[in-house]
């Protein structure tokens, strides 16, 4: 199954070219990751945060950038699971600008607690799991 989420390419994500400047782009990979935890699993990065030392954060990320967005262009984001490990999650992220991939980035995101990796709690891990194999 595939993840969707569109963000309209705002004046605060461009360089003065008036196109999106690439730092902007992992800004909006971590909330199409955000929206994918609250939306799937139930568990949005507010309620992951509530313990310190407990979160979801980025540990590895690759990014490729083909054709530039500009101001005001909406993107379709998707995010499709590549992997679920014990305490990782892989995914692949794209976006979309009238049928055409803008970029992508593979990106690893592993459950932390008590600053360390740590198991995927069980009902978080089953979701991404039946998520993944719900592929059409």
């Amino acid at each position: 199954m595939i993840y969707e989420k569109h963000i309209r390419v705002e004046f605060n994500h461009c360089d003065p070219a008036g196109i999106v400047f690439y730092p902007r782009y992992f800004e909006m990979f971590n909330s199409v990751i955000e929206n994918f935890f609250a939306d799937v699993t139930g568990v949005s990065f507010y309620d992951m945060h509530q313990t310190p030392g407990t979160g979801a954060p980025i540990v590895d990320a690759h990014a490729r950038f083909s054709i530039p967005t500009r101001l005001n262009e909406v993107l379709q984001f998707t995010l499709e699971i590549e992997a679920v490990g014990r305490s990782s999650l892989k995914v692949l992220i794209k976006a979309f600008h009238g049928g055409t991939e803008r970029l992508s980035a593979n990106m690893v995101t592993v459950w932390m607690q008590n600053w360390k990796s740590h198991s995927w709690p069980k009902e978080m891990r089953e979701k991404m799991l039946h998520f993944m194999e719900a592929k059409s």
